[in-house]
């Protein structure tokens, strides 16, 4: 791998060919993409003026650094993909920038395979990200908010010639302003809250926050905490596991909509959906069709977690059971847990998973302030069909220290970005939408679509199938963002 930068930014213009709104892992596979397109000039370019002259690209991130997934990098938890998926391998299996080319690197190749497994540590893929990424530090701007990108029109031709990306400097304050003829959006997801959480509060932790802000909420690690989870995904599920091992005295419950927790399906032939060839079938789709698929296929993704977790959470469900068992012999009292139907039974339990839970309202324990723990109330509803035969009451209350949201993200931050480039939109469209390469469909003849564009990445699930906000498809899909932005060579 070169030591030097593919893309020095020591110019002081502020014009580029490419800009791209992110540095997470899709932008990363793209820098990538681009280094293995031009690698063979890079040597060559200061020699042979004939050599093709790699782009000026920069890239912007709104944070201070590198990272992926930071606030749920738990102990032990491992990838949920194989290796192999990696941010080059499906492209360019000789690529310096492999998942086994990082072993190699960091003299861990034949201990990794003694592992027998293709799902590695999420935090040492994680730093096998951070590899990637340290030799295109030299074009990223970090701490920028891109506000909106905005079309800048040639008067000669009243086309769209370039685009002006304006951000905001996180650490100076200052607004910034560059032109670019291409813009790749991929600014990743927006922590989604539903709508009966308040919003900014010191007691709500997004999933994505869980690391950095749960000792803030929960700073002493015996105390005996009540800590509520929301959602039925794999990351409530690694959350409710780890806060049993964070906080040994905490009690925790777990609320989930369904009547349990399911299983992911990455079984072989299902697990085609996330082949980089699935993008053409599902993209040339009628769109009823796609939805239709989208929706046998959500078991793979959404709602669900790996087996073996599930498997683990049981036995340490089960286990209680056990222990409660021995108390009570101990003591000489009776213990009927298992009446059907009696859930009050079980709030002896440390640890529970409440189904058919929907969370109503969330309010402060206290609202005067007097309060100074600031626990929340969650005023939560029951929809099971038993719930209404033994218990008259019309909700549930839980009171809680702390609250885990887990609920995922929304992937709509383009179109805050782009309402500058509005009226430039299809007047069929009531929202924007991508070609196949991923472009940003315009209006015939407003942009100049053979020297300028605007990309989007991780935005078009709904056009190009569940693997778009994954990284299955990153190495495919970056390949062919660059060849569509500066053609095949």
């Amino acid at each position: 791998m070169s030591e030097r930068p593919l893309y020095p930014k020591g110019s002081s213009s502020r014009d580029y060919d490419l800009i791209c709104v992110g540095f997470g892992p899709a932008s990363l596979a793209v820098a990538i993409a681009l280094y293995d397109k031009y690698e063979s000039t890079l040597s060559l370019a200061s020699a042979d003026r004939s050599c093709p002259t790699p782009p000026k690209v920069l890239f912007l991130d709104r944070t201070s650094h590198f990272t992926w997934h930071g606030g749920m990098q738990l102990p032990d938890a491992k990838m949920q993909i194989t290796f192999l998926k990696d941010l080059a391998t499906f492209r360019n299996p000789r690529s310096a920038f492999t998942f086994i080319n990082y072993l190699h690197a960091h003299r861990r190749l034949a201990k990794f395979t003694n592992l027998s497994t293709f799902l590695p540590l999420r935090a040492e893929y994680e730093d096998y990200m951070r590899w990637c990424a340290e030799p295109f530090n030299d074009c990223v701007e970090w701490c920028r908010n891109v506000l909106h990108v905005s079309p800048i029109v040639d008067d000669f031709k009243d086309m769209v010639k370039s685009f002006e990306v304006t951000s905001h400097n996180e650490s100076t304050g200052a607004t910034e302003k560059r032109r670019a003829k291409h813009v790749v959006i991929a600014a990743g997801g927006r922590l989604r809250l539903p709508e009966a959480f308040p919003q900014g509060h010191s007691r709500m932790i997004h999933s994505s926050q869980y690391l950095p802000r749960i000792h803030e909420a929960l700073p002493v690690k015996d105390q005996t905490y009540d800590v509520a989870v929301i959602g039925a995904g794999q990351s409530a599920a690694e959350i409710f596991v780890d806060l049993q091992k964070r906080y040994p005295s905490a009690r925790t419950r777990l609320f989930i909509r369904g009547g349990a927790l399911r299983p992911s399906d990455d079984s072989p032939f299902v697990n085609e959906v996330f082949d980089p060839s699935r993008v053409n079938s599902t993209y040339a789709s009628e769109a009823s069709t796609r939805v239709s698929d989208m929706r046998l296929d959500r078991s793979t993704n959404y709602g669900v977690v790996r087996l073996e977790l599930l498997e683990h959470m049981y036995a340490a469900l089960y286990h209680q059971r056990i222990e409660y068992g021995k108390r009570c012999r101990l003591i000489g009292n009776k213990c009927e847990t298992d009446q059907v139907g009696n859930e009050d039974d079980e709030e002896w339990m440390q640890h529970r998973i409440l189904p058919y839970r929907n969370i109503t309202r969330v309010e402060d324990c206290d609202p005067s302030g007097i309060d100074r723990d600031h626990r929340v109330r969650l005023h939560v509803e029951n929809t099971s069909s038993l719930h209404g035969h033994y218990s008259s009451l019309p909700s549930e209350t839980f009171d809680a220290d702390a609250v885990i949201v887990a609920c995922g993200y929304s992937r709509d931050a383009y179109e805050g970005m782009l309402a500058p480039c509005g009226h430039l939109r299809p007047r069929e469209s009531p929202k924007w939408s991508v070609q196949r390469d991923y472009r940003v469909r315009f209006r015939e003849g407003t942009v100049d679509e053979a020297g300028v564009g605007i990309w989007l990445q991780g935005s078009c699930e709904e056009t190009h199938g569940l693997s778009d906000t994954l990284l299955s498809i990153l190495a495919t899909r970056a390949g062919e963002m660059v060849d569509s932005i500066f053609g095949k060579r």
